[in-house]
Order: structure tokens, then C-alpha cells, then sequence
């Protein structure tokens, strides 16, 4: 199988667990996942398959989606209600200002991420050193908030929707906010409703994939991988250059059927005559033919 299918990730799974459940389900080892969702943490888990292995990296960097809830007055050491808890706060803060500082992270911010996360510091990921009892310096690495939305405000309980970029720590996230409440606060729960354009309402348990694999309906969760490119242009080689895609060279063009430029970087779908999907091209301006960014050639 190659491609990617949506797993809304059960509580308690790490991602590992997920991958490891879907070798089993799909029957094959080439199998990959698209950034950790902590153990706690439900929701969007997109699974690549076979040739789909090569979007990982890609799917990692699109934006995502959370619906998290906040405990104010509680601070713990792992920045959510896992951990173990450090210190307690009454709430002074009144609905407004609760408002106020959330909506404060809105747009770009400098983020320091907690110590238990699968982040390297000197060759040791910052989980395994704070078990340890250590804690480390960490640099500040900016994100960006796109979208901060209360869905529901309960003192001392917020509930919040967030779209955000890679690396954004929603616990972190929760925990700047009770700090700047002066209350403290924790992550409560994680939903992740949707990375890049792959939302829950595409999502299956590994329950629901396991009743398709028995039925002989697996395919049908599985969405190719050209999905994840579906706002790109689309190109056709013709003639000889089929050769040429087939083996991952560089195409003019004059040997596609559009005979169209496509500028500035942009990416661009690849397709046989047939129509089937090669690969990622972008057209190099200093030598005028596309160049490949990244080959699926993996044929039917």
C-alpha cells in the first residue's frame, strides 16, 4: 500500500504504538508517522505507507489544528495533568483578563520548549535528562499562533481551539498563559482536529481500520499520495520525456503536453500520459526545465 491514512489516535497509544499496530493491520514494515502526538493527546494522526513514507517530513511542517482544554491554578512538570504537580494557585483573574491573556499569544511568539519533549540537546532528548531530574537551558524558537478561538470558559477551566505552526507545544502554550495570569496553568486535554488539510471527519480508529482489514475494505481508508498535493498545478510529460520522468531527470518545457511555465519556485505535479502521479517538480529559472523535488515512482 502506498499512501496516507488519517488515524484519529486513541488516548494512552504513544505514535509509536500506532505504527506498530498498523504494521500488523496493513501487513507491511514501510511505515511511517508525521510527528509525535503525546500518549495523552487524541485525534489527526496522519500514517504514510509504502512510497507515502517520503511526505513524513512534508506533512510534519503543515500547520495544525488543536481543540485543548486549559486548568488554571496548577502547575505541574510536564505542563499537563500527567506530570507531577508542583505548585497551586487560586484564580483572582476575571473572565476578561483570562480573555485578554489568551488572546496575547495570538499571531508570532518566541516559545521555550518544555523539558519533557523528544527534543535533542547534546545528543540526549530532553525526556530522557529530565527523568534525570536535570533540566537544561533551552533556546526560545519562534512559532506562530494563526488562530486562538475560546470555545468555552469555565474558571478555572478554558476551553480553546488553535491552529498553529510546526513545533507550537500547545502544554507550553497553556503553561505562558498561566504565567502570565500569575496563576499557573496546565493542559487538561488535547484533541488535534486537523494537519494541513487532513481533518477528523477522514480519521479512523485503529478499531475501524482493523473491522476494514477483515472485510477486505483496508483500501478504502487509504488516500493516495498525491492528495497531499492536490492545490499544486498539474503537468503532463509526452513523447520521450516520459523516459526521462520514469528515471527522475529534469523536464523542459516543451516536453509536456500543457507546454506551461510555472515560475518562482512554485511546485508542480508530474503526471505520465497516462495520468498517473511521478512526482514534485519546480521549474529552475536559470536553466528553464523543472527540476525534481521529490520522486514517487512506485508503479501500480
Amino acid at each position: 500500500m502506498n499512501g496516507i491514512i488519517i488515524i484519529d489516535k486513541e488516548p494512552d497509544f504513544t505514535s509509536a504504538d500506532v505504527v506498530a499496530k498498523m504494521r500488523g493491520i496493513c501487513g507491511q514494515r514501510k511505515i511511517g508517522h508525521t510527528g509525535t502526538l503525546d500518549p495523552m493527546a487524541t485525534g489527526v494522526l496522519p500514517i504514510c505507507l509504502g512510497s507515502g513514507t517520503k511526505l513524513c517530513d512534508l506533512l510534519t511542517d503543515k500547520d495544525k489544528e488543536y481543540v485543548a482544554e486549559l486548568l488554571l491554578g496548577v502547575e505541574t512538570d510536564t505542563q499537563d495533568i500527567t506530570g507531577q504537580v508542583l505548585d497551586r494557585h487560586s484564580v483572582e483573574a476575571s473572565e476578561g483578563e483570562i480573555r485578554e491573556a489568551c488572546m496575547s499569544f495570538a499571531g508570532h511568539y518566541d516559545q521555550v520548549p518544555p523539558m519533557y519533549s523528544a527534543l535533542k540537546v547534546n545528543g540526549r532528548r530532553l525526556y530522557e535528562l529530565a527523568r534525570e531530574g536535570r533540566e537544561v537551558e533551552r533556546r526560545a524558537r519562534p512559532v506562530v499562533i494563526h488562530e486562538l478561538e475560546i470555545l468555552e470558559l469555565r474558571i478555572p477551566v478554558v476551553k480553546m481551539r488553535v491552529v498553529c505552526s510546526k513545533g507550537t507545544y500547545i502544554r507550553t502554550l497553556c503553561a505562558d498563559i498561566g504565567k502570565k495570569l500569575g496563576c499557573g496553568g496546565t493542559m487538561q486535554s488535547l484533541r488535534r482536529t486537523r494537519v494541513g488539510g487532513f481533518g477528523l471527519g477522514q480519521a479512523f480508529t485503529l478499531g475501524q481500520l482493523q473491522t476494514l482489514k477483515d472485510t477486505g475494505r483496508l483500501s478504502e481508508a487509504l488516500h493516495p499520495v498525491e492528495s497531499c498535493f492536490q492545490d499544486r498545478p498539474a503537468l503532463h510529460v509526452s513523447g520521450e520525456a516520459v523516459r526521462l520522468l520514469e528515471n527522475g531527470n529534469a523536464i523542459y518545457p516543451g516536453q509536456t503536453e500543457e507546454k506551461q511555465v510555472y515560475g518562482g519556485g512554485e511546485w508542480v505535479r508530474f503526471h505520465r500520459p497516462d495520468g498517473s502521479f511521478a512526482g514534485i517538480y519546480a521549474y529552475e529559472e536559470t536553466e528553464g526545465r523543472y527540476k525534481p523535488v521529490k520522486m514517487f515512482l512506485e508503479k501500480e
